[in-house]
């Protein structure tokens, strides 16, 4: 007799089908739920004006989300329906919860405009997120430009957005002009998105470190997670100020690199006629 429920199918019904699932492939599935729960959680959170602890959940939401890929390649637990859940856990987390907390702490102080604001940050995530999705299958874009991502991520962008934010933990007083000003960033930061601009990604530096690169970058990852718990949104404040400031390096980088790389094209054509 069938039960309640369809059958658990992780890849679609395009291979074999097994009759039990194993539980690894389950877990990154867990981890994208938990990642759900978490970031609604948050837009209660901010709803009940417990705002610190409903940004602490998006943080951690994101956290989640960018783990559970990492685990199911560990795991060797990809699947196609885990790619789909993390794709609408993406939406949830990085449009729909960073800007109703926002919303929910400051821009309902600038009445319509700061719901405007609020949607279009939203819709950009879900625009951002759709291009990388259909980038991801483009075979003739070049191997190197995958070290870059075109606009800011969702992840970096629902971080970034909730700037006044951390500002306002910080002293900054939550009034109508400071909400007008948190408007015009809130759709500052939807622009970058949905842009062109090339972001550095990281991918280009590998997976293994020089050995003596090793022990300074351990005190460095040490030191900013203490700083994280002590001084927790000032900290976090600057990491988004840095991280808008290192656009400017990455776009000098994608230039300098994009005209090697002609340059290189043109010498190989060369060659070939010669």
């Amino acid at each position: 007799m069938p039960g309640p429920f369809a059958p658990f199918e992780p890849h679609g019904g395009g291979g074999p089908r097994i009759r039990e699932i194993p539980l690894r492939m389950m877990v990154p599935n867990l981890i994208t739920v938990l990642a759900i729960c978490a970031g609604l959680s948050g837009i209660r959170l901010a709803f009940e004006h417990r705002m610190e602890l409903a940004v602490a959940m998006v943080l951690f939401a994101a956290f989640l989300d960018a783990v559970d890929g990492r685990v199911a390649r560990v795991l060797k637990a990809s699947s196609k329906f885990g790619e789909q859940m993390d794709s609408l856990a993406d939406i949830v987390n990085f449009g729909v919860a960073p800007g109703l907390v926002l919303y929910a702490y400051l821009l309902d102080r600038a009445g319509a405009i700061g719901w405007i604001a609020a949607l279009l940050f939203a819709i950009a995530c879900g625009l951002r997120l759709a291009r990388f999705n259909v980038m991801l299958d483009d075979p003739n874009r070049p191997a190197w430009q995958t070290d870059y991502f075109v606009g800011v991520p969702a992840p970096a962008g629902a971080v970034l957005v909730m700037l006044p934010i951390y500002l306002g933990f910080l002293g900054l007083e939550a009034s109508r002009p400071v909400a007008l000003a948190a408007c015009a960033y809130t759709l500052l930061i939807a622009f970058l998105m949905v842009s062109r601009l090339p972001v550095y990604s990281g991918k280009g530096s590998g997976s293994r470190v020089r050995r003596e690169h090793a022990i300074p970058i351990m005190l460095g990852v040490v030191s900013y997670a203490l700083l994280l718990a002590s001084y927790t949104w000032l900290t976090m404040a600057v990491s988004a100020m840095i991280y808008l400031l290192s656009l400017i390096w990455s776009v000098r980088a994608y230039s300098r690199r994009a005209t090697l790389e002609e340059k290189m094209s043109k010498e190989t054509a060369g060659y070939e006629v010669d």
